[in-house]
């Protein structure tokens, strides 16, 4: 792990979309950050990858210690040099650490896995350096993605600590790609790759006040990716704008033979960034799925406003009835359970670095054996559960009525029977405060998306403004392999929108007076 001293700097930059921004840090006698002056000025890869290096010593090892990044390339403004003649023109990605690079180990935030240093690019990591990206480092995440316990606090590992959110940094960056979605707030990069099982792209993405985009399951390869879900798992772009996250997953999609789930991939991969700049909402119905911001009003009056510039960009606002399935959910966690524990282990076994653990059970104990420091905050109820579901018949059950409930029953049945190009929601609440004992609380808005985690259609969040000052997001959600057709969706309404989108304050949370 790369650690650093505080480094004093009186501009640091920050990429947002195609152009640089710099940032003026102004301080109090104490130290504690007082005001933030952003302006922009000339960019190149090379010299925004190097302030973006110099800005994670001074913002994430140092000052207010963000810990949204586990470990970085010092030397990354050499591979920038390199990488300018690819699609991405030398674009630097943090990449979150259960994904597997050949750098550095590849930990899910646990322990078990520190020296997890297989030696191998993740295909979807090859594709992103093929396609003139450079990888600047790997970021924090909710440990094991968030599926160890069942009272876990989003952002937390044993190997990067509690990653803090940007926006205030006393509050929670939900999970489990918790690190790259504050890092991409915190301008640590251009962009950075989360992952999704349910909620772990769009949820840190809206709470972090970026752009997050869970693709339609199998357009991007999961071969060298720690295991959750076969039947949910997939990577996905965070980025400051659409057009931005659209240009990674352009870079990072594709037909991998080893990922039987991406064989359809090759024939709905395009540039995903065309068309954006000019897609229009006129005259496109658009499914608004009411009462799904949990009857808290501040979320509410954000949401009316967004409703309101999705109508004034030309949109017929078509109001959706759906509540969530209890069976949906009960079905999806037997089928996490089963798949949790039958690919955690072939993923340990298939290991070429020297771990202390080779199976579900293996890390169970590992746990248990370093307890002070792994489960000093919660403890591993998931993983202990996960164990003992073991029912191949009832699996089988599980997976079909979950996709059944959410599929043809769900998105596919919303669409059709409303007649909408896709359906909107608010993606959640703003940002609780961290609680390492007592957990997540989260508050304000349950959204829709399980509905298309569990369908394993495409779901984008973008920021549509803030609560006293916390981001929150907005949902477009389509039918599977409609990817390409809300990124355009998303991008209309980033161009419409009408709220103001909060920089990161760097500092504790406030009232507004």
């Amino acid at each position: 792990m790369i650690k650093h001293g505080s480094i004093a700097l009186a501009a640091m930059s920050l990429t947002c979309a195609s152009l640089s921004y710099a940032q003026d840090l102004e301080h109090d006698e104490a130290g504690r950050l007082t005001r933030i002056t952003i302006h922009e000025q000339p960019s190149s890869a090379i010299t925004d990858t190097q302030a973006q290096v110099e800005r994670i010593a001074a913002l994430d090892d140092a000052g207010p210690y963000l810990n949204a990044v586990i470990v970085f390339d010092l030397d990354a403004a050499a591979s920038a040099v390199e990488q300018t003649e690819g699609y991405l023109e030398g674009r630097t990605v943090l990449v979150k650490d259960n994904i597997e690079t050949r750098e550095w180990p590849t930990t899910a935030g646990s322990l078990a896995l520190a020296d997890n240093m297989t030696g191998r690019d993740a295909p979807l990591v090859a594709n992103l350096r093929a396609n003139g990206g450079v990888v600047l480092g790997k970021t924090n995440l909710s440990e094991w993605a968030n599926f160890r316990s069942s009272n876990s606090t989003s952002g937390w590992s044993a190997v990067g600590g509690i990653t803090r959110n940007p926006h205030a940094v006393d509050r929670n960056t939900c999970g489990s790609s918790s690190g790259s979605g504050a890092a991409v707030a915190a301008g640590f990069a251009w962009a950075a790759i989360g992952t999704e099982t349910d909620g772990s792209i769009t949820c840190p993405a809206s709470v972090n006040g970026v752009v997050g985009f869970k693709p339609t399951v199998g357009l991007v390869s999961r071969t060298h990716v720690v295991p959750l879900s076969a039947s949910q798992d997939t990577a996905g772009p965070m980025a400051r704008s659409v057009t931005d996250a659209a240009m990674l997953l352009t870079a990072i999609a594709g037909s991998d033979p080893a990922d039987a789930a991406t064989a359809q991939a090759d024939n709905h991969v395009t540039d995903f960034a065309a068309g954006l700049a000019d897609a229009s909402l006129a005259g496109v119905r658009v499914g608004v799925v009411r009462r799904r911001y949990g009857g808290f009003e501040p979320l509410g009056a954000v949401w009316e406003q967004a409703l309101d510039d999705l109508r004034r960009a030309g949109a017929e606002l078509v109001d959706v009835e759906y509540s969530p399935s209890g069976a949906m959910g009960e079905a999806e966690y037997t089928a996490l359970l089963f798949e949790f524990r039958r690919d955690i282990d072939t993923y340990l076994q298939g290991s070429p670095a020297d771990i202390p653990a080779r199976s579900l059970e293996g890390l169970i104990a590992f746990n248990e054996a370093n307890a002070n420091r792994e489960l000093r905050w919660f403890g591993q109820d998931i993983f202990e559960q996960a164990l003992r579901t073991t029912d191949a018949e009832a699996y089988r059950e599980a997976l079909s009525t979950a996709r059944r409930l959410s599929r043809e029953e769900g998105i596919d049945a919303l669409l059709a029977r409303n007649d909408v190009a896709f359906l909107v929601a608010p993606t959640g609440g703003p940002a609780w405060p961290i609680d390492l004992v007592l957990g997540d609380h989260f508050t304000g808005g349950i959204g829709i998306g399980s509905l298309a985690a569990v369908a394993g259609y495409p779901h984008l969040t973008v920021p549509m403004g803030a609560v006293e000052g916390l981001p929150v997001g907005i949902s477009f959600i389509g039918g599977q392999w409609d990817d390409h057709a809300i990124l355009k969706a998303g991008a209309a309404y980033e161009r419409a929108r009408s709220a103001e989108i909060p920089e990161p304050s760097l500092a504790p949370w406030q009232a507004t007076p």
